[in-house]
């Protein structure tokens, strides 16, 4: 019964935060006059990334570097393949130029740079992790200063511009709500599936890779339900780069982290880096430069194959 009320409080946590958090993105985009998908991509990723940070980091310092893999690999397949899908299916989203000429190949070089430091000598050392984390830092400046719009706004006309305090009161309480909300639903989600006799390495890739990107979802689906959509595209590839580049670059920084299971190199890795290339051509067809219903059942499709491959 606890196992079930820490699933349902957490479900509420994550639904207030996404809608607070939203809430602040919007009023910070019109305040500073930065495109939401630039909002998306920093705000509200960094946001929404917190639970991959400190479970990797508590990860790595605890003696458990594969679980800060897996944690990151697994959730940015989440992320594309299971958050992203159900945004789409829930709403089509039209994106502009800016989204295949930076925010894409971004996050694709994010996934290459981290694929080349990792797959060849299966260790992420502290060098690697600074370059990673510099990398980071400069696209961050690169955003703030050039990026344009890359998703279309449908109601700019219903965007709110909040008192400061109230922004950053709903900045604050969205990311905490997040965490929190992340933290009972990952708890009460294991103590079920512990209670039904499923195995630590299913509840791994499953449950604990799934729960980090719950404050995604959660994110997304208001962001889309309440038609800021760009948000909620920025906030998916920038939860991407960030997961990369800050949650893994910044735990190599603290701890160097080495590959224990292989699986990770030859199974996992490789599915991040397919279903990232995947968006890509999802994007052009069949209608240019949208990603649709179909689109999302086949990211659907391709998460299933992923948790059912590395599961049995």
């Amino acid at each position: 019964m606890q196992n079930v009320l820490f699933v349902l409080i957490g479900l509420v946590l994550l639904i207030a935060g996404g809608s607070w958090l939203l809430k602040s993105a919007v009023a910070i985009s019109l305040r500073l006059s930065i495109p939401k998908i630039v909002i998306g991509m920093t705000v509200v990723s960094f946001a929404t990334s917190a639970p991959e940070l400190i479970v990797s980091i508590k990860a790595a310092l605890d003696g458990f570097p594969d679980l800060a893999l897996g944690n990151v690999v697994g959730s940015n397949i989440a992320n594309l393949g299971l958050v992203l899908a159900v945004t789409v299916i829930l709403g089509s989203i039209d994106v502009r130029k800016s989204f295949y000429t930076t925010d894409w190949p971004v996050m694709m070089l994010a996934s290459v740079l981290f694929f080349g430091f990792i797959y060849f000598d299966g260790n992420l050392s502290r060098v690697e992790g600074i370059i990673m984390v510099s990398f980071l830092f400069f696209f961050l400046v690169y955003l703030l200063r050039f990026q344009k719009t890359a998703v279309v706004d449908e109601m700019p006309e219903d965007d709110i511009l909040l008192p400061l305090y109230k922004t950053v009161l709903f900045l604050g309480l969205g990311g905490v709500a997040l965490w929190g909300g992340s933290e009972l639903l990952i708890k009460g989600a294991v103590g079920l599936a512990s209670s039904f006799g499923v195995s630590d390495r299913v509840i791994g890739i499953t449950v604990v890779s799934v729960g980090t990107s719950i404050p995604e979802l959660a994110a997304s689906v208001i962001a889309v339900l309440k038609k800021e959509k760009a948000i909620s595209v920025g906030n998916l590839i920038g939860s991407n780069i960030f997961n990369l580049l800050a949650v893994l670059g910044i735990t190599a920084i603290v701890s160097p982290i080495n590959v224990v299971d292989t699986g990770l190199l030859s199974n996992d890795i490789f599915w991040m880096l397919g279903i990232s290339f995947l968006i890509l051509p999802l994007v052009f067809f069949p209608k240019g430069l949208r990603l649709g219903w179909r689109d999302g059942i086949i990211l659907v499709g391709l998460y299933v194959s992923f948790v059912y491959i590395t599961i049995t």
